[in-house]
């Protein structure tokens, strides 16, 4: 019998906060593949919602002369002076949202936003809605602030969107927040001006109610759709929305950990109490390098979108060749959201049932050696997600193993 750890004599226990909570399904499917590349298997990742292009060269640049002139300190709380006037600037130039200094915030990514939003807003049982499927962090996050998550299931034939009538009857008196993400983790669904207008319509009959926009994706859109946020349409509206944005994902600047957001005054100083007792200020290196970001040259964007508009034709035209397996065309960012009812119920060669998106995609890693993640991480089931931020040919391999997995299912 294995003597006890420390901590099991200590008879420690989690804190009720995170009690029903686990590390993200997405981070243990990727550590399992890692581990199975590291024993020599041919895995293809197709589970990280990171870019596989590398941060540009001016932003790297921007980030040696800031290290150059000494610019390693700890700066202003929630951002400084000069990032936040790039990101006022990024929003009236690129949004048509004006934001005075004081209600702009820089953070350790946007999720330490999303995590200081609900921290600084959430009493216990206050009820924030989220339409579903949904980045997995947003259910977590308003747990652990003492929240409850009410979930909204919004159905492929919906196109993944929550109708007004759903919002409607998912408010309460004890609604504090609505969370909306467009283009959309998991789905890659966006909302277009006319898409949203019915929603904002019934925020404007609840006055309690705070929006939350996550706009992450914003430069990752595809076809002629024309990205758009909540705050630009309805202005009477601007006063309770949090528009959250970062750098990560249009810049492939994961590791440099900045997001940011516009909103109201007094929830955006609320904010700053929180990440004062957290983390304090963001990295001052990663701040200067965002700076050059949205300052600089903006013309590779479109270059990389392109990019990942041809794989996502590749994907999904390759998915829905495949018997079994529906796949809706995404309006943006870099992941599909496809179905596997037409696989339930099937036998792998050696006699496992493949009842659930879970088992199917346990099934692809250990016999195609491919790693995606099921849709019942993002809470709708029963579906899996497929990032294609990852190079053409990889792309091809891997769909050619998935077919090849799916026909021998019996």
């Amino acid at each position: 019998m294995n003597a006890p750890t420390p901590v099991e004599e200590a008879g420690f226990a989690p804190a009720s906060r995170i009690a029903r909570i686990d590390v993200s399904e997405i981070v243990r499917i990727g550590a399992r593949a890692q581990a199975l590349k590291r024993e020599g298997k041919p895995i293809i990742i197709l589970g990280a919602g990171e870019p596989d292009f590398d941060t540009p060269h001016f932003v790297k640049q921007g980030a040696v002369e800031a290290i150059m002139a000494g610019d390693t300190k700890y700066t202003a709380l929630d951002g400084t002076p000069a990032l936040k006037q790039a990101i006022q600037a990024k929003f009236s130039r690129e949004n048509n949202v004006d934001y005075v200094l004081d209600e702009i915030t820089v953070a350790t990514g946007a999720k330490q936003i999303l995590f200081n939003a609900m921290m600084a807003s959430l009493n216990a049982g206050d009820e924030v809605v989220i339409p579903t499927p949904y980045w997995t962090s947003y259910s977590d996050i308003v747990q652990i602030a003492e929240g409850v998550p009410v979930l909204v299931t919004c159905t492929a034939e919906a196109g993944f969107r929550l109708t007004a009538e759903q919002l409607d009857a998912a408010i309460t008196p004890k609604t504090k927040w609505v969370l909306l993400n467009s283009p959309s983790n998991p789905s890659g669904a966006a909302y277009s001006e006319a898409d949203y207008r019915p929603l904002l319509d019934v925020l404007l009959r609840h006055p309690q109610v705070m929006l939350l926009v996550d706009d992450m994706y914003e430069h990752i859109t595809y076809d002629d759709f024309r990205f758009v946020t909540p705050a630009a349409i309805e202005p009477r509206l601007k006063n309770r929305t949090l528009t959250v944005n970062g750098v990560s994902k249009a810049y492939a600047m994961t590791g440099w950990r900045i997001g940011y957001a516009g909103g109201p005054k007094a929830l955006i100083k609320a904010m700053s109490v929180v990440q004062s007792q957290a983390t304090s200020c963001p990295s001052s290196v990663s701040q200067a390098a965002s700076v050059a970001a949205l300052n600089g040259d903006q013309s590779f964007l479109q270059e990389r979108k392109a990019s990942f508009q041809r794989r996502r034709d590749l994907v999904v035209a390759g998915l829905n060749a495949i018997e079994g397996i529906t796949c809706r065309v995404p309006e943006g960012a870099f992941y599909t959201f496809s179905g596997c009812a037409g696989l339930l119920g099937r036998k792998t060669a050696d006699g496992r049932v493949i009842a659930t998106d879970s088992d199917f995609c346990n099934y692809l890693l250990s016999d195609a050696h491919v790693a995606v993640v099921p849709g019942s991480a993002f809470g709708l089931s029963p579906f899996f997600r497929i990032s294609y931020a990852t190079s053409e040919a990889e792309l091809t391999e891997a769909l050619s193993r998935i077919a090849r997995a799916c026909e021998a299912l019996t």
